[in-house]
């Protein structure tokens, strides 16, 4: 068995000291969203608690599906990578960004530039750039592929953009893991369904996205930005593939969405398909320890049907 861990808009804080110069953007937007309302209901210690009860959870791998910070300042793009060393070796960490982290222009960049050694695929060196995605990495019998859709967006926007060019490069992945018999987990940070978020924080590119699902097979998608602990079908070349989202990491209890979650998937190998059992464990209160919220089996369509239990 493999066992993945979820976890997503992170949004890390405090904000380090802000400048005027800082602030002469869409930053200002954010900036003032972060004083009104963020920042009541994401605190460091929420997040530590649900890395805390993850890690104790034993699991082979975690994807990080974007938004670890906010407003994509210097300091919380360096302040997001010492978080990241904390969570484990590179290695067994996987991340993609959100737009968050590509709040302003240059900020991809340089969160690609910090963040590298958890968005490489096995084998690859060197600067990252926006061709660089998908990135592919294996373990054991699973495939981790990671897509961006983060990029600059106007203020009050939060959009996401799939392109034709990282289309193709996913095809070609998805082809080639699949003829490996590879249980392939695809990794996006906004939800390539419609309907899933308002119109200005969207995905463009829904259509491109589950055309090559539809044609070129995956098994699982993870994405966040909603904050919602979603489930979502999108159709596969053997049928549904499960969508999963997750509730913000950083939400504290009593807040407008739900309290910090994490996902656990445990992935096994069955005759004729695969077993997949989805596990939600979040806060439940205000000073309440994590627990258990709910758990399911998300079974391939060669074995069977969504099962709750």
């Amino acid at each position: 068995m493999f066992r993945l861990a979820h976890v997503s808009d992170v949004h890390l804080g405090p904000l380090p000291d802000v400048t005027y110069r800082d602030l002469a953007s869409k930053r200002m937007v954010g900036y003032v969203n972060w004083q009104r309302n963020r920042r009541r209901h994401h605190h460091d210690g929420v997040v530590d608690a649900i890395v805390a009860d993850m890690k104790a959870q034993a699991p082979d791998h975690l994807a990080v599906t974007g938004d670890l910070v906010n407003l994509a300042l210097d300091g919380e793009i360096e302040l997001a990578r010492l978080w990241l060393e904390t969570l484990g070796a590179p290695g067994d960490v996987s991340v993609v960004p959100g737009n968050h982290d590509a709040y302003v222009p240059g900020a991809f960049d340089k969160a690609c530039h910090a963040w590298a050694p958890w968005m490489r695929g096995d084998g690859v060196d060197g600067t990252l750039s926006r061709t660089s995605f998908p990135y592919l990495r294996v373990r054991d019998n699973v495939a981790l592929i990671g897509v961006s859709t983060a990029r600059a967006t106007a203020p009050f926007m939060a959009s996401g953009f799939f392109r034709q060019g990282q289309a193709e490069r996913l095809a070609r992945i998805l082809e080639v893991t699949g003829r490996r018999g590879l249980f392939r987990v695809v990794m996006i940070h906004h939800p390539p369904v419609r309907g899933a978020v308002g119109q200005h924080k969207r995905l463009f590119g829904i259509g491109k996205f589950q055309k090559l699902v539809r044609r070129h097979g995956a098994e699982l998608v993870l994405h966040g930005h909603s904050h919602l602990p979603s489930l979502h079908w999108i159709e596969g070349r053997s049928g549904p593939v499960p969508a999963v989202g997750v509730a913000a990491a950083g939400q504290a209890p009593g807040g407008h969405n739900p309290a910090a979650q994490f996902n656990l998937i445990d992935i096994s190998a069955e005759e004729g398909g695969w077993q997949v059992r989805l596990t939600r464990r979040g806060l439940t209160g205000p000073s309440l320890p994590p627990s258990e919220i709910s758990s399911l089996d998300l079974l391939s369509p060669a074995v069977g049907a969504l099962v709750r239990t």
